[in-house]
């Protein structure tokens, strides 16, 4: 199964980055691991225009079928446990999955209507960058459920 994270920037502080590395560094034992970063908005003059920019560069990358996870506050909240029941069946269905996390300003309207399924990991706002470390640890967590392995406790 091939898993890919879109993730709009880079992580200039350094602060989550190794943590990113690490879970990407794991999950190869499970899946074809991908880390896409994509760039910011260039000169966008308002949110709302870098965010289409954005979501034209993320719709962009799509490959045909691809199930999307968009990454978005006002989304569905999933355990750690349903989310490893949605990675199974799509592994089992052989579909490749994308999950994306917008840039500073979220993502935007057409990426979230795309999205076969869009993602809450908290109801706060979260930097993107944090986001970003949150679901590479989760989807890790995931197939270690579906394995059956200890690191879910």
């Amino acid at each position: 199964m091939r898993v890919r994270l879109f993730s709009v920037g880079k992580d200039r502080s350094g602060l989550f980055e190794p943590g990113v590395r690490e879970y990407a560094s794991r999950l190869a034992h499970y899946c074809r691991f991908e880390l896409v970063e994509l760039p910011e908005a260039r000169k966008a003059n308002n949110p709302v225009q870098a965010t289409e920019e954005e979501g034209r560069t993320i719709l962009g990358r799509l490959k045909p079928g691809e199930f999307l996870v968009a990454l978005d506050e006002r989304g569905k909240a999933l355990g750690s446990a349903d989310l490893a029941k949605l990675l199974g069946r799509l592994q089992t269905q052989g579909q490749e999955v994308v999950f994306c996390v917008g840039g500073a300003e979220g993502l935007s309207d057409t990426v979230r209507a795309r999205a076969n399924l869009v993602l809450s990991l908290s109801a706060m706002t979260l930097p993107h960058r944090l986001a970003r470390l949150l679901i590479a640890e989760q989807i890790y967590r995931a197939f270690t459920l579906l394995r059956g392995e200890p690191y879910h406790r």
